[in-house]
C-alpha cells in the first residue's frame, strides 16, 4: 500500500449510508440526515446543539455575522493558518490584526495578544493548528478582561481538549471543518457550536436564507445559503461511527514520529503545552533550524515513497493582506514555514507503516544532504 499524507477513510459503511441517502430521495437541504448529524456531533463535544454548514470557512463567516461583526471592527488572528482562517473576517468588512505564533505549540501567542488589542477589537480567532490546542486558559482571560468574544477556529481539532473540554466548545464559538482531509469528512462542509443557545438557532435561521417558514417565502433579515446537504450528512454519520477510531490511530502516529525524530539534533516537533491534548490531525515538525533545503528533503522523501507537505505561508506575507498589517515582525510564523513540514497521517496508513516513514525520515535528516 502506498503511503497517504492526509487522503479520507472510505469504505462500506460510507457507501451503505450514502445509498441509504438516496434511496430515501432526501439528498438535498431538507430531509432526516442533516439533524440526526448534528445531534451525533454535538453529543460528541458534549455541546447541546450544532448547526451543520457548507464548509469551515462558511462556519467561521457565520459565526462573525451572529456577532455583528462588520466595518471598523477589527478581529485578531494568528500569523500562521490557513488562509480560511481571515478570509471570513474580510466577507465582513472588518479589519484583521496578525498576532504572531507561540514557538513551541505553534498557536496564538497569548504574550503577544494585549498588544494588539485596540477599542476596536470585538473578535480573537484562536487556530488549534494542526489539532494541537491553544492555550485558552490564558485567551479567555484575556478576551474576559477585555470583553473581547471567541471565535475557535477548531476545523483541524476534532478530538482535541483543553483541560478536558473538547476544543470549539471553551469559546463563545467553535467551527469545525469536514474537507475531505479532516478527521472526519463530508466531503465538504462544516459546523458551528457555540454556548449561547438562542445565538446558535439564530445562526440555524441565518443559514437557512433566514427563511421565516411560517410565513411562506418571507425573509425579514439578511440570509445566507450555507446549508448542509442530507447526502453530506448521511456520509458523515457514517464516519461519526469511525471517528474514535480515527483520533486513536493520529495519536499513535504522532508517537511514533516522536519516537524517531524527537532525539534528532536540530528536529523539532510541534509541542502540546500543559493542560492540552491534541488529537495531531497533522504531526508536523521543523528541521534544521530553517537553515535546510526543504523542498529538496520534500524531493528525497518523496523518491522514497514519503508524501510531505510545507507548513501553512504565514498570511502576512500574502500581497492581499499586507496593507493591514500594523507591523512586519512575524519571527516565529516565518521561521516555522521556512524549516516545517507536515508528515503522512492518513488514517489509510498502518502503523507498520508509519514506522517504516519514520524510520527513513530519520535516516535522511541524519544524512543531511538530499542534492
Amino acid at each position: 500500500m502506498p503511503l497517504f499524507l492526509d487522503a479520507p477513510n472510505l469504505g462500506e459503511r460510507e457507501k451503505a449510508k450514502l445509498i441509504e441517502c438516496v434511496e430515501s430521495t432526501y439528498v438535498s437541504t431538507a430531509g432526516p440526515f442533516v439533524p440526526k448529524f448534528e445531534k451525533k456531533f454535538a453529543a460528541f463535544l458534549d455541546s447541546e446543539t450544532a448547526v451543520s454548514v457548507q464548509s469551515g470557512t462558511a462556519a467561521l463567516h457565520i459565526a462573525l455575522v451572529e456577532l455583528g461583526i462588520g466595518p471598523r471592527d477589527e478581529v485578531i488572528v494568528p500569523a500562521l493558518s490557513f488562509v480560511a482562517t481571515v478570509n471570513p473576517v474580510l466577507y465582513t468588512g472588518a479589519t484583521p490584526v496578525f498576532v504572531d505564533v507561540d514557538p513551541f505549540s505553534w498557536t496564538l501567542d497569548p504574550t503577544k495578544l494585549e498588544e494588539a488589542i485596540t477599542d476596536q477589537t470585538k473578535v480573537i480567532i484562536p487556530v488549534h493548528l494542526y489539532g494541537n490546542p491553544c492555550d485558552m486558559g490564558a485567551l479567555v482571560s484575556i478576551a474576559d478582561k477585555h470583553g473581547i468574544a471567541i471565535v475557535e477556529d477548531a476545523t483541524e481539532s476534532l478530538g482535541a481538549t483543553w483541560q478536558g473540554i473538547s476544543t470549539g466548545t471553551i469559546g463563545d464559538f467553535g467551527c469545525y471543518s469536514f474537507n475531505g482531509n479532516k478527521f472526519i469528512t463530508t466531503g465538504g462542509g462544516g459546523i458551528v457550536v457555540a454556548r449561547d443557545l438562542e445565538r446558535i438557532e439564530h445562526i440555524r435561521f441565518l443559514v437557512n436564507q433566514a427563511r421565516e417558514a411560517s410565513r411562506g417565502y418571507f425573509h425579514e433579515e439578511l440570509g445566507y445559503n450555507y446549508r448542509m446537504t442530507n447526502l453530506e450528512a448521511s456520509l458523515g454519520l457514517a464516519q461519526m461511527e469511525r471517528l474514535e477510531e480515527f483520533i486513536s490511530m493520529k495519536k499513535r502516529f504522532a508517537e511514533i514520529y516522536r519516537e524517531h525524530l524527537d532525539p534528532l539534533e536540530g528536529v523539532k516537533m510541534q509541542k502540546e503545552l500543559p493542560g492540552g491534548e491534541s488529537s495531531w490531525w497533522l504531526p508536523s515538525v521543523v528541521v534544521g533550524e530553517g537553515e535546510m533545503d526543504i523542498p529538496g528533503l520534500q524531493e528525497k522523501l518523496k523518491e522514497k515513497g514519503i508524501p510531505t507537505r510545507r507548513l501553512f505561508a504565514p498570511m502576512v506575507d500574502y500581497p492581499y493582506l499586507r496593507p493591514f498589517l500594523k507591523h512586519d515582525d512575524y519571527p516565529v510564523a516565518r521561521a516555522l514555514f521556512k524549516g516545517g513540514l507536515n508528515l503522512p497521517a492518513s488514517t489509510l496508513n498502518s502503523e507498520e507503516d508509519t514506522s517504516v516513514a519514520a524510520e527513513r525520515i530519520s535516516e535522511i535528516l541524519k544524512e543531511g544532504s538530499f542534492s
